[in-house]
C-alpha cells in the first residue's frame, strides 16, 4: 500500500525578517530561530503570507513578490514583497518541504493575477471580520491558469535593455544608415532580450509505502534507527526523503564511499569525521577531531545519516562513536547525535586487507547501544516478476538450490546484444574494469574525442574524482559503449544506468556525442553539473558530459545505478559474501533476468 505524504502550505525554518528602504537597504532585521511560515487567504480572497514567531503573529498581502531559490539546496530561500519593501530570509528549513513551499506560492500567486483586484473603496465599507483561511492545495486547474498567463507575458513582453529608449532597438535617424548587424551586436540583442519564463507543473507528492512511512515517522520522532532490505526495496529514495525532511543546518549525510555519497548529496563518512582512515590510537583521533574546522562538525551535527554501513569496518565504527563522545562532551552514545543508518549487510563487505579479518559494522562493540530500532523493508518496489524477485533473495541469503543454479546457468549462454548495445560485465576489481574498457575502446576506429571536465576548484581534484560518477577527462568514439549517470528524463526512460551506444558526434564546433540508448531513445548529450559536499563543508562541484564507459564497470561503482543489460564476471570472487553481494547488490531495471 502506498501512500502519498501531503503537500503542507506551512513550514518551519529559521527566518531573518527584513524592511527595506527604496534602495533595497535593510533599515530594519528581525531575527527569528524558530519561524512558521504559512500561506492563506483573508477576507478579500487576497494570498496572504502569515510568520508566527510563537508570540506575535504578522500578516502580508502578497501584491508584487519576487522569489530567489538559488540556495534552495541548502534549505535556503529568500521572499522579496513588494510594494511594502519587506523581504524574508528563510534558512535551516528542511529541503522537501521548503521545495513544494516555495512552488505551491509560485502557482497560487500566479494563478491569482487572473482575479480582478477588490479595490479600497469596497474594503473600507465592507464591514468584513478579519480572517485567515489556510490555502488549498495546488489544483490542476491553478497550474493551467499560471501557464495561461506566463505564455501571454512571454509572447508580450517587450525587448528593453539598460540604456535604451521604449522604443526598443531598431529606432534609428532617417538619414543615418544601417551598418551590417554583427556577430557581438547580435549577441548583445539575444542577452538583452528578458528570458521567457517556463512552464508550471503540479507540485509532485510524495509516495511511499506503509513500511517506509514507519521509518519516516521514527526518524522524524528522534530515534536512532538502522533500516536494512534487499535490493529494490526503497532504501535509497527513503533515505533521500529522509535528508529531505530534516534541518539541513544540523543534518550530515553521508555514506562509506563517495559515489553513494554523492547519490544522496552527502560527503564521505571519514570527511566528516575528520580522522583520516582511522588507523590511528583513539587519542590521536581524538585530536585529529578536536580541530577547529572539524569539531565544528561533530559539535553542530544533530543528525548524522550514513549510508551502505555494510561497507563500514566495525573497528571504525566504534573508534567513531567515541570520537563523538569525547568531542561533544557527552556520555550518550554517539556523543547524543541522532543516527539514521542504512544498507544491506548481505551485500558488499568492508573492504579489508587480504591478511585481516572482516568486522562488519555490527559486530561493533558499540553497535547494540547506539539503535533504539532495527526495521526492515521487504516490498521489492522494482522488480514485478515473482520468479526473479525469489532469486534474488535466494542469492541474496547464499541459498543456491537446483532451481536457482539451473536459472543462472541459462543465462550464461544468453545472448542480449540489441540495436549495437552489449551488456555490461560487471567486476569484482577496478583494473579488470579499466583494462577492459581501454582495450575496446583502442580497438575501435576512427577519431578519438575528448572531453574535459569543468570543476569548481581544479586543487581539490582527488576530492571531486572520489565523489563525482563522471570522470574528469572522457574519451569516445563512435560505437563507444556507453552508461548514464544521471537521471535526465525518467519518462523517456534516460535514467541514471541506462546503456548506450555512441553513434556520432555533433558539427558545429560544440562535438556533442550522439548516443542512441536501449530504451529507444537518441540523444546528444550535452553537459551536466554535480554538486556535493567537501571537506569542512564547502560545495564542489563537475560540469561534464553524464556519460561512463560501459563495456565493464566496478560492483562499487554500479551502486545506485539500475542497469538495462549485464554480464557477471566473477571469476576472482574470493568469498561466498563476496559472490552472493554483487550479484543481488546490482539493481535491475528490468523486471526479470532476461537482462542478465
Amino acid at each position: 500500500m502506498n501512500f502519498a505524504e501531503p503537500l503542507s502550505p506551512e513550514i518551519q525554518s529559521s527566518v531573518t525578517l527584513e524592511y527595506l528602504n527604496s534602495c533595497g537597504q535593510a533599515l530594519k532585521r528581525k531575527v527569528i530561530r524558530n519561524a512558521s511560515i504559512s500561506l492563506g487567504r483573508n477576507e478579500f480572497r487576497d494570498l496572504v503570507l502569515r510568520l508566527n514567531d510563537g508570540k506575535l503573529t504578522q500578516n502580508f498581502v502578497l501584491k508584487q513578490i519576487q522569489l530567489f531559490t538559488r540556495f534552495i539546496r541548502d534549505g535556503k530561500s529568500s521572499i522579496v514583497l513588494q510594494p511594502d519593501n519587506v523581504q524574508l530570509l528563510i534558512s535551516n528549513c528542511p529541503l522537501d518541504q521548503l521545495k513544494q513551499f516555495m512552488k505551491t506560492l509560485l502557482i497560487k500567486h500566479e494563478a491569482g493575477k487572473k482575479e480582478k483586484p477588490v479595490n479600497d473603496r469596497t474594503r473600507l465599507l465592507s464591514g468584513l471580520p478579519r480572517m485567515f483561511e489556510t490555502i488549498s492545495p495546488v489544483q490542476k486547474k491553478d497550474v493551467e491558469q499560471a501557464n495561461e498567463l506566463r505564455a501571454k507575458a512571454n509572447t508580450e513582453t517587450p525587448v528593453k535593455g539598460k540604456g535604451l529608449s521604449h522604443n526598443g532597438l531598431n529606432r534609428v535617424n532617417r538619414c543615418q544608415q544601417k551598418r551590417p548587424r554583427t556577430e557581438s551586436s547580435n549577441c548583445l540583442i539575444s542577452d538583452l532580450r528578458p528570458s521567457k519564463k517556463p512552464a508550471l507543473s503540479m507540485p509532485q507528492k510524495i509516495q511511499l509505502s506503509t513500511e517506509q512511512s514507519l521509518v519516516l515517522s521514527t526518524v522524524l520522532g528522534g530515534k536512532n534507527v538502522f533500516f536494512t532490505g534487499s535490493a529494490g526495496t526503497g532504501k535509497s529514495y527513503l533515505l533521500k526523503r529522509i535528508v529531505g525532511a530534516l534541518p539541513p543546518k544540523s543534518t550530515f549525510a553521508t555514506a562509506s564511499t563517495g559515489v553513494a555519497a554523492c547519490h544522496i548529496g552527502g560527503t564521505t563518512l571519514h570527511a566528516f569525521a575528520g580522522i583520516g582512515s582511522g588507523k590511528a590510537s583513539l587519542e590521536q583521533c581524538i585530536e585529529l577531531a578536536k580541530r577547529p574546522g572539524v569539531r565544528q562538525h561533530w559539535t553542530s551535527c544533530r543528525h548524522l545519516i550514513i549510508d551502505e554501513i555494510s561497507m563500514v569496518e566495525g573497528e571504525f565504527f566504534d573508534k567513531l562513536e567515541a570520537v563523538a563522545r569525547a568531542v561533544r562532551g557527552k556520555d550518550e552514545p554517539f556523543g547524543g547525535i541522532q543516527l539514521i543508518v542504512c544498507g544491506d549487510f548481505l551485500q558488499l563487505p568492508p573492504v579489508t586487507q587480504a591478511s585481516s579479518q572482516t568486522k562488519f559494522c555490527f559486530q561493533a562493540k558499540s553497535w547494540k547501544k547506539c539503535f533504539h530500532l532495527t526495521m526492515e523493508l521487504t516490498e521489492v518496489r522494482r522488480q514485478t516478476d515473482k520468479t526473479f524477485i525469489s532469486l534474488l533473495q535466494a542469492v541474496r541469503l547464499g541459498r543456491c538450490t537446483d532451481t536457482v543454479a539451473r536459472q543462472l546457468l541459462l543465462t550464461g549462454t544468453r545472448r542480449i546484444e540489441r540495436d549495437g548495445i552489449l551488456a555490461t560485465r560487471l567486476c569484482t576489481h577496478k583494473d579488470d574494469v579499466e583494462l577492459t574498457n581501454d582495450r575496446r575502446l583502442q580497438q575501435l576506429p576512427g577519431e578519438l574525442h575528448s572531453y574535459e571536465a569543468l570543476d569548481s576548484d581544479p586543487m581539490l581534484i582527488k576530492t571531486i574524482n572520489a565523489q563525482c560518477p563522471v570522470n574528469q577527462q572522457i574519451q569516445l568514439k563512435k560505437g563507444a559503449q556507453v552508461m548514464l549517470t544521471k537521471n535526465l528524463d525518467v519518462s523517456r526512460g534516460l535514467v541514471n544506468g541506462a546503456r548506450g551506444v555512441v553513434t556520432g558526434f555533433e558539427g558545429g564546433g560544440k562535438n556533442l556525442p550522439i548516443v542512441r540508448f536501449l530504451c529507444g531513445v537518441t540523444e546528444a548529450m550535452k553537459p551536466e553539473r554535480w554538486v556535493f559536499k567537501g571537506h569542512g563543508g564547502i560545495y564542489l562541484s563537475r560540469q561534464q558530459l553524464p556519460l561512463k564507459l560501459a563495456w565493464a564497470i566496478s560492483i562499487h561503482k554500479s551502486q545506485g545505478s539500475s542497469l538495462d543489460c549485464v554480464e557477471i564476471s566473477l571469476s576472482r570472487v574470493l568469498s561466498v559474501v563476496s559472490l552472493c553481494g554483487p550479484f543481488q547488490g546490482q539493481k535491475f531495471r528490468r523486471p526479470s533476468c532476461y537482462g542478465l
